[in-house]
């Protein structure tokens, strides 16, 4: 009797105990800590927002602190908005076509980073099938407004992500259009570099 009231105890412990450990497994999966290298600040003209720049996106992310260091950025506009999508910005012309006096990047994928929400991505030139052109980012980036990995992971490189100002992502992404454009200038007054 004291032997079976024994093993039902150990029992109840191992299963509570594999429970634990399982759940602090996908917890480190799902919620692992992420990285930042560097951090730049945004200061728009509808707020401020920080973006924190992946350790591990060489390439992409040390483009966005070149960029950001030579001034490309200040003054620039978002000029494409897809309401619940992306906000983007980062083309000196303002116009969606890139400069081309700006150098064109390797891509850095397969994504080690999702499109998430809050997700910081090298915008890409289009082909005619509506895919990316492979190594064709340069300034423009976008900011991810919903979870877009299903659709967007396997051709834009994600190399940081807004860790304070989302609301100020939200807000431009909720601003008058026509044909994904703002009907009022959104501007990028000053990109800096903040550690």
């Amino acid at each position: 009797m004291k032997s079976r009231f024994l093993r039902s105890k150990l029992a109840v412990f191992l299963i509570v105990f594999l429970v634990f450990v399982g759940v602090m497994v996908t917890y480190s999966m799902v919620y692992r800590q992420e990285s930042f290298s560097r951090s730049v600040l945004l200061v728009t003209s509808m707020g401020n927002m920080t973006i924190g720049l992946y350790d591990d996106m060489n390439i992409t992310a040390a483009n966005f602190i070149n960029l950001t260091e030579l001034g490309v950025y200040d003054g620039t506009i978002f000029h494409r908005v897809v309401y619940n999508f992306v906000i983007q910005g980062g083309d000196p012309t303002g116009t969606g076509q890139g400069d081309p006096s700006i150098a064109s990047i390797s891509d850095e994928l397969p994504n080690r980073h999702s499109n998430s929400v809050g997700a910081v991505a090298m915008a890409k030139k289009s082909l005619q099938d509506g895919h990316a052109q492979p190594n064709s980012a340069s300034s423009q980036f976008f900011i991810n407004l919903n979870d877009n990995g299903g659709q967007l992971n396997a051709e834009y490189s994600v190399f940081g992500k807004v860790i304070s100002g989302m609301d100020v992502a939200y807000s431009i992404g909720n601003v008058e259009t026509t044909s994904e454009r703002p009907n009022q200038n959104v501007t990028i007054i000053k990109a800096q570099l903040v550690k």
